[in-house]
């Protein structure tokens, strides 16, 4: 087995597999392979022999039931082929290894409705949050400002200075929550990994179109408390160049895009830790 592999799932609406899988291999992963949904379900691609998860984005399922719920049901409730193991078994075998899982967009909302994000450890995988439409009723394109926050535990923003700047493409990516505590729970936990805000990343905001979707306190992405399991709605797969940027023919900018440092990251922690 190569020192590093990644894996991206594709399948049943999912796009961007393609620029994830370069973005792992420019980021320091040895393999990146994708795998359709069907050959993990078939038991012919295994996640035991992977130690990145890389969730990309997309419409799963035409979004019928909600963005990712039908592929959170599949994920969490369909057998593999020849045994009586669920993929969820690999999955959860695969988090508790210590191994990495990344979920943009469509893989956040999907960490998100299969209870892995923010996942409590009291609350057993119970879905506590969701990604839901926009406050401005209407499909968003843009590219926004995302404040890092320097004392989460997430192992793939680590570096990262005040922060970063990425293209966001979603209807459904107003973040919420359960309950008060769980607001709570999250921002107390530094849990909260990015957030909306001003071009300066100096101040979160809830104004539109800086905050293009309304999320509560602003949050763009989360984190587990372990730092390895991480999901957010813009696309760091989609800014991994200079050329990538909408300004780079009028701005001088250095040549790796911002969205790189989460999948150098990522494959940094797999070759130390694996």
């Amino acid at each position: 087995m190569a020192k590093s592999r990644a894996l991206i799932i594709t399948g049943n609406g999912t796009n961007c597999e393609m620029e994830a899988a370069y973005a792992c291999k420019l980021g320091g992963f040895e393999e990146a392979e994708i795998a359709h949904i069907s050959d993990l379900l078939a038991g012919e691609v295994r996640l035991d022999n992977f130690h990145f998860l890389n969730l990309t984005g997309g419409f799963l399922d035409g979004d019928d039931l909600g963005s990712a719920k039908a592929q959170a049901n599949r994920l969490r409730y369909a057998r593999v082929e020849g045994g009586d193991e669920h993929l969820f078994d690999q999955l959860q075998r695969f988090i508790a290894d210590g191994k990495l899982v990344l979920g943009v967009c469509n893989g956040f909302q999907l960490l998100v409705k299969m209870g892995l994000l923010p996942g409590f450890d009291d609350k057993q995988q119970q879905q506590t949050a969701t990604l839901t439409f926009n406050d401005c009723g209407r499909f968003q394109d843009r590219w926004v400002y995302l404040q890092n926050n320097p004392d989460s535990p997430a192992v793939f923003t680590r570096g990262i200075d005040k922060g970063i700047y990425l293209p966001i493409r979603h209807g459904e990516g107003k973040f919420v929550v359960d309950s008060p505590a769980t607001l709570d729970r999250i921002e107390s936990g530094n849990l909260a990994v990015f957030k909306y805000s001003d071009p300066a990343y100096t101040t979160p905001t809830m104004e539109f179109p800086l905050n293009p979707n309304g999320s509560v306190h602003a949050i763009a992405g989360i984190c587990n408390d372990t730092g390895r399991i991480m999901g957010l709605m813009p696309h760091p797969e989609a800014f991994v160049h200079r050329t990538q940027h909408p300004r780079w023919t009028r701005e001088e900018l250095p040549a790796d895009g911002d969205g790189l440092v989460l999948f150098r990251n990522a494959a940094d922690y797999v070759k130390k830790h694996f």
